[in-house]
């Protein structure tokens, strides 16, 4: 009997000590845009291409880089509901912190409770595995940009620069060729949208990418309007 006969049970190793939902989980975030994540000396960048598949999808209301605390913003690839529980479960998390230490939630602390309720859901009977990989960009109060990884299976990774989604080993390899351990946040938003546009089919322009950036002068998450992506768009060209 092979590992297919495990493929439809989450809490049941396969006899190689599998878990074959959470591989699958794993292929669906692959098959997803990509999305991707550069640390700075002096802050986060974390980007992703926004393509719909018809020009009559009203694009303003479907957003993949999300804010969770005044210091800290997640992007996703993968299944774009299932995202959509994780970032209402981190905001959740995130108040309930601020209302009993008075105090934005560390975004180290944020990425430990993410990736807690993404693992419950690989040991859970009647339920199956989170179908999505979030970068998650931050600053703690020690003023230091962090870039953290979480994965299906709720094993989570710090990062200076990675990709996630379609296209991601490519994207891996360009930014081991272009990341610098003294690279400034303008640079790393130039790095960002080069590796984005190494695999964008089409032209890229400020509607169909979307950019979140933590900056170390201010310590506070924000997103980049599509005049801004534009200008560092034509900036890049």
């Amino acid at each position: 009997m092979g590992d297919s006969a495990y493929s439809f049970s989450l809490t049941t190793f396969s006899r190689t000590g599998k878990l074959l939902q959470i591989e699958y989980a794993l292929n669906a975030v692959a098959n997803g845009r990509t999305a991707l994540g550069i640390a700075a000396v002096d802050g986060v960048v974390i980007a992703t291409d926004k393509k719909f598949a018809s020009p009559l999808v009203e694009g303003e209301e479907v957003r993949k880089v999300e804010k969770i605390t005044e210091a800290s913003g997640f992007v996703y690839a993968g299944v774009g509901p299932d995202y959509r529980v994780l970032v209402r479960k981190a905001r959740k998390s995130a108040q309930t912190y601020f209302c009993e230490y008075h105090e934005t939630k560390p975004v180290t602390q944020l990425v430990k409770s993410t990736a807690s309720v993404m693992q419950e859901y690989t040991q859970s009977g009647g339920v199956r595995p989170f179908g999505v990989s979030l970068l998650v960009a931050g600053m703690d109060g020690d003023g230091v940009p962090r870039l953290f990884q979480v994965d299906p299976s709720g094993a989570y990774f710090g990062w200076k620069a990675t990709a996630i989604g379609k296209n991601y080993v490519n994207a891996k390899n360009f930014l081991e060729k272009r990341y610098q351990d003294d690279m400034e946040l303008e640079d790393a938003i130039h790095t960002a949208l080069l590796t984005l546009r190494e695999g964008f089919e089409g032209e890229m322009n400020g509607h169909n990418i979307e950019v979140g950036v933590v900056s170390k002068a201010d310590g506070k998450f924000r997103l980049l309007t599509p005049e801004q992506i534009q200008d560092y768009l034509d900036e890049a060209n």
